[in-house]
């Protein structure tokens, strides 16, 4: 029986070398503008994606929202309040903290002296706690790598109380039992949602102390919130409110688009 030879194998082998080049450049720029084109039309159906309009998902393509949700889901699964970040020694720290926003601290007539802590237990219920109760709870410090939503990350020393222990103490417990706590810088301007589990993580401060000196104005004096699970965007500057919900409470930047959940 004789051997038949294939004729697309025949007509390869009589190419020349520039003919082999031409062809698959030919192919492969094909294939760019194929996918190309594909990529473009994606970008352009997700530019005209309608955006959420309402709560705290607004800002955001309903698609990327979607994605968000889902991704968030997935991490909730599998976190853990035995997900502890890692710590390093205090010589690590660094001596510049970086600041990045002031977003909600910008009061120029802002004194901490009169500040005051307020609580929502209930609708008609809020308790006040000062500076001095505060510092009176049992000190927690930590070093550990600051990370933010820009890329940038430093390792920061951190003081104050856990807030596990402030809850605790205030006897707020059942108001923790619910999924949600929020907290607002006292003008209102800036605010956070946390899932109760981050809130009560035990690596997560009412801090007041920075590198062992209290907060500076810029850094959120005279009391913040550091929460090592998260991204920096969480990490509320000057705490004037702290609310709790069974409904996701407001969150600035999620309203701009950002992931709600913004864990590590």
């Amino acid at each position: 029986m004789e051997n038949q030879s294939n004729p697309n194998e025949e007509t390869k082998k009589d190419l020349t070398v520039e003919q082999k080049i031409k062809r698959r450049n030919f192919i492969s720029f094909s294939t760019f503008f194929v996918l190309g084109g594909a990529a473009f039309g994606g970008w352009k159906w997700l530019y005209h994606a309608p955006e959420e309009t309402a709560g705290i998902t607004a800002g955001a393509r309903k698609p990327l929202r979607r994605a968000l949700n889902k991704t968030e889901l997935f991490f909730r699964k599998f976190y853990s309040n035995n997900h502890l970040v890692k710590t390093y020694p205090k010589s690590m720290a660094a001596k510049n903290v970086r600041v990045n926003s002031d977003i909600g601290i910008d009061d120029a007539g802002f004194k901490p002296e009169n500040w005051q802590l307020s609580v929502v237990k209930s609708k008609n219920d809020v308790l006040k706690v000062t500076m001095a109760e505060i510092k009176a709870l049992p000190k927690t410090e930590i070093v550990f790598d600051f990370k933010c939503v820009e890329g940038w990350d430093q390792i920061q020393h951190w003081g104050g109380v856990k807030f596990a222990d402030f809850i605790k103490h205030f006897k707020l417990n059942e108001q923790a039992k619910m999924p949600y706590i929020g907290m607002e810088t006292p003008n209102g301007e800036y605010y956070v949602g946390l899932e109760s589990e981050s809130a009560l993580h035990p690596q997560t401060l009412l801090a007041y102390e920075m590198n062992d000196q209290p907060i500076g104005l810029e850094h959120g004096a005279p009391l913040r919130l550091i929460v090592p699970v998260k991204y920096g965007i969480k990490n509320l500057k000057r705490i004037g409110k702290i609310s709790f919900s069974n409904d996701r409470p407001r969150d600035y930047w999620a309203e701009q688009g950002y992931d709600y959940y913004s864990g590590l």
